[in-house]
């Protein structure tokens, strides 16, 4: 302490100068070193959010891309700019409670906790824009990354709660992964259904099986409409009732569905119908039968090739058996 910056925190023979006794003046010192340190981290908080993010505010402005406007929009950098308070303080307490590690150690240890919080909220804050910036590109078309970002926030979510764990306890992060090994089998069994729709999400994305915007059916879940949201646990489809039904993912995987994608796409459906005919008017065509059809303007380009088909020599050569009304009909 007689070295690192004694002239900004340790005031404590000034004060034995003006009379105090060795007792008010240790509590002096450490109120002013209190009062100087919570000083430096107010004025590190002021020039990080309000002169530097200001600052990332007006070049974002100016640029003409829409990644950092995502970016500045979800509070990537106003989150960033509260390590440097933070960092200000971890480092200053140091000097302050150097006679007392006790307090000094629970201090920087809330501190360190706190840096990982706002890290992890930045992180989260930048994965929700990537994917606002994934669905700006022509490649988004129909193909969501949302549970891709979804275990990737599980993961940095897992990280940081063994990071918070290993600095309440003391103990290194490389124990309590080694410790985690032990607990497979309930993880596993805690994050199932997270596990089972990231498996079902890269089968569905790989092998193009299922888009945003897609028509699909699903008659055990009551599902028929289009694909509102693919994330890592669910699909939603919004009916055409406009009620909204909620998948489960690997359901998707595990059951079988109908998508429509073709239909929407060649802009044709075929129907299957049944039509009852009395089989009593059904007859072979004569050439009378043939002129009356002529009549018909949707069917007379069909019916003058077949009578063009069957004329020679200026005659009409019709043959039992060869056609019937029941061909016309049908075209």
């Amino acid at each position: 302490m007689d070295t690192r910056l004694k002239f900004l925190f340790d005031i404590q023979k000034i004060l034995h100068q003006w009379g105090l006794t060795a007792y008010q003046a240790q509590v002096v010192n450490i109120a002013f070193g209190v009062f100087f340190i919570l000083l430096l981290a107010f004025l590190s908080d002021v020039v990080s959010r309000k002169i530097i993010v200001i600052v990332i505010v007006r070049l974002v402005a100016r640029t003409k891309t829409i990644w950092d406007d995502i970016l500045l929009e979800k509070k990537v950098f106003n989150r960033l700019s509260h390590l440097a308070p933070a960092i200000v303080l971890w480092h200053s307490v140091g000097y302050v409670l150097v006679k007392y590690p006790v307090v000094m150690g629970i201090t920087q240890r809330a501190l360190t906790i706190y840096m990982i919080i706002v890290i992890l909220l930045a992180i989260n804050a930048f994965l929700k824009g990537l994917n606002e910036i994934y669905q700006t590109l022509p490649v988004a078309q129909g193909r969501s990354i949302k549970g891709y970002i979804q275990v990737a926030q599980i993961i940095f979510f897992s990280l940081a709660i063994i990071l918070v764990i290993s600095t309440l306890t003391g103990t290194s992060p490389k124990v309590l992964l080694t410790g985690l090994g032990a607990i497979a089998a309930v993880l596993m069994l805690v994050f199932k259904d997270t596990i089972l729709g990231l498996v079902a999400g890269i089968q569905l994305s790989a092998n193009d099986m299922l888009r945003i915007g897609d028509w699909i059916t699903m008659s055990k879940y009551g599902a028929d409409g289009n694909v509102m949201e693919i994330t890592l646990n669910t699909v939603k489809v919004r009916n055409f009732d406009k009620t909204i039904t909620t998948l489960p993912t690997y359901a998707l995987v595990s059951d079988s569905f109908i998508n429509w994608r073709g239909t929407e796409e060649t802009g044709a459906r075929r129907f299957k119908k049944s039509l009852n005919i009395n089989m009593k008017t059904v007859k072979f065509c004569d050439e009378a039968l043939l002129n009356r059809l002529r009549g018909i303007k949707s069917i007379r380009e069909f019916t003058d090739r077949h009578i063009k088909k069957e004329r020679k020599e200026g005659e009409v050569m019709l043959h039992d058996g060869e056609i019937t009304n029941l061909t016309f009909f049908k075209k």
